[in-house]
């Protein structure tokens, strides 16, 4: 089911209005009958692996929760027990526990990547025997990766990561568990919330608001501004330069290339408020994803911004466990007595920072592109770490002023700069590819025609349409500086939030609608 579609929208009223009108014990349950109808629409076959994700977290996190309460009524009923004598049974328990754990990480990780990279591998594995004169392995089988795996798997696997930590209890109710795996709103595209923040919320019963749905339905009809009127807009234009970049100049490579930042962010924030519109009509709360990411002052401050619940997974999964962990932190302490305090302190989070953008690259995508964008992001991150005293002596001799307005302009526009040509790299095609991107960008020069700008057939209204857009969107994001722009707006005069409203329908209507038929999906779906 499309998202976009009229569908959708009737979908959505259709739960609203059940999930209202049953007994408030039983809404969770109204939520998993859509949730599991949703999925079903995408093919049943999907849907199987999706329960095999929930049936084995849940097997598993009741299989740990068993041990460790068993652990601590035997504590209790025997007290007599030396410190070594509990510390030998903690470190048994804590065994079987991570045994238990580790199989069903193997099991749905082993899922996802059969699923989303045994393509790639064969490809590699032919390569290289092909070196050596070696058989070939078939690699023309097709695999049709399930709706929102990588999505599902993370937010499901960080649950029982949780549980094996013992910050939150493992859930008895086995449909529960399947439906915080499957919950719609957010299993295609994110946001990955934890268990401890989204559980509650769908299993506690709501009353209809009529502040959380006008302020939700707002929010949706703007997530389907951004998406329709504005980022399916500039899909053919960006998917003109992307498939045949050598035939353009360079100025319009790069208006291809800015157009691109233009819309992913459309598309995967309007999505986001598609989504979290919806959920808040319902009173539930979504984990925000975007922060203003193009007024990042550096690509980690970026990075902290954009798709802000896939990093808070990365940081709280692999980042931190391999940052504290005893082998890194006594590598640490090794070089601190050698290579001096600054290297010491730097090297354990440098490394952590290493496997984060490692299988960031590797989770956006099945190719070495995809692999070598991670690689570039994380030594932007890394090497800023290592120089930044450096960076801080050079300041001062300078004398900048960190809060002055020209030295904060700078900042953003050097990484939106860089995050543009950074983001390019794996969208073109193959690595090759994405880096003769690069250089076409910097071809043919002279003074551009408005042909020379836009020769992939973008007319003088969509282009107008792409400049209104952008400055509103432009516009709100300042606005959200200096507080929650939808709290303004409910404050607003009915007459002209009605207005405001009935704007952006007409655009969608005129512009968007002609022009979903370009997007193809949302873009974040691949992933």
């Amino acid at each position: 089911m499309s998202i976009t579609s009229l569908a959708f929208v009737a979908f959505s009223i259709a739960l609203a209005a059940l999930y209202f009108l049953v007994p408030k014990r039983l809404q969770w349950v109204a939520l998993l009958l859509f949730s599991t109808a949703f999925y079903l629409l995408s093919g049943p076959r999907s849907w199987i692996y999706l329960a095999v994700t929930a049936l084995s977290a849940y097997a598993c996190a009741r299989r740990m929760g068993r041990v460790s309460q068993g652990q601590k009524a035997y504590f209790k009923t025997h007290k007599e027990l030396t410190r070594e004598e509990k510390s030998a049974l903690r470190q048994k328990n804590t065994r079987k526990k991570r045994l238990a754990l580790a199989a069903v990480l193997v099991l749905n990780f082993g899922i996802l990547c059969v699923f989303k990279y045994a393509h790639f591998a064969i490809d590699q594995l032919n390569y290289l025997m092909g070196l050596f004169g070696g058989f070939r392995l078939d690699n023309s089988f097709s695999l049709l990766a399930p709706l929102g795996i990588s999505f599902y798997t993370f937010q499901t696997m960080g649950y029982l990561i949780d549980v094996y930590w013992e910050k939150v209890e493992p859930e008895k109710n086995f449909f529960k568990v399947l439906l915080f795996t499957s919950f719609f709103p957010q299993v295609t595209q994110g946001p990955i919330n934890a268990y401890s923040q989204l559980a509650g919320q769908l299993f506690q019963p709501h009353s209809f608001s009529w502040e959380n749905f006008a302020a939700g339905g707002q929010r949706m009809v703007w997530g389907f501004f951004k998406k329709l009127a504005l980022a399916d807009t500039l899909a053919p234009c960006v998917a003109a330069v992307f498939e045949n970049y050598a035939q353009y100049t360079g100025p319009a490579v790069l208006v291809g290339v800015f157009f691109y930042s233009v819309q992913i962010y459309a598309d995967f924030s309007g999505y986001m408020d598609i989504m979290c519109g919806l959920c808040q009509v319902l009173g539930i709360r979504l984990e925000e994803n975007f922060l203003r990411p193009y007024f990042s002052k550096s690509i980690a401050e970026y990075w902290r911004r954009w798709h802000i619940t896939l990093g808070a997974w990365f940081k709280n999964y692999i980042y931190y466990p391999i940052a504290v962990s005893k082998w890194n932190t006594r590598l640490g302490k090794w070089a601190r007595g050698r290579l001096g305090k600054a290297f010491a302190q730097a090297l354990p989070a440098s490394i952590a920072l290493v496997a984060v953008w490692l299988v960031t690259g590797v989770w956006h995508g099945a190719s070495w592109a995809y692999i070598a964008w991670g690689g570039v992001n994380g030594l932007f991150i890394i090497v800023s770490l290592w120089l930044e005293p450096l960076y801080q002596w050079a300041r001062g001799k300078l004398r900048v002023r960190e809060e002055a307005f020209g030295w904060r302009l700078f900042q953003v526009a050097r990484t939106y700069l860089l995050v543009c040509f950074i983001k390019v790299l794996p969208e073109v095609g193959t690595l090759s590819q994405g880096l003769g991107l690069w250089r076409q960008a910097f071809r043919s020069w002279g003074p551009p025609t408005y042909g020379d700008l836009f020769p992939y057939g973008l007319a003088f209204s969509s282009l107008l349409m792409v400049l209104l857009a952008t400055g509103l969107l432009l516009f709100v994001s300042l606005l959200q500086r200096k507080g929650p722009v939808r709290a303004w707006f409910g404050k607003a005069p009915m007459p002209l939030r009605a207005f405001a409203l009935a704007v952006l329908l007409v655009l969608i209507v005129y512009f968007g609608v002609p022009a979903s038929g370009n997007g193809g999906g949302f873009m974040y779906a691949q992933f």
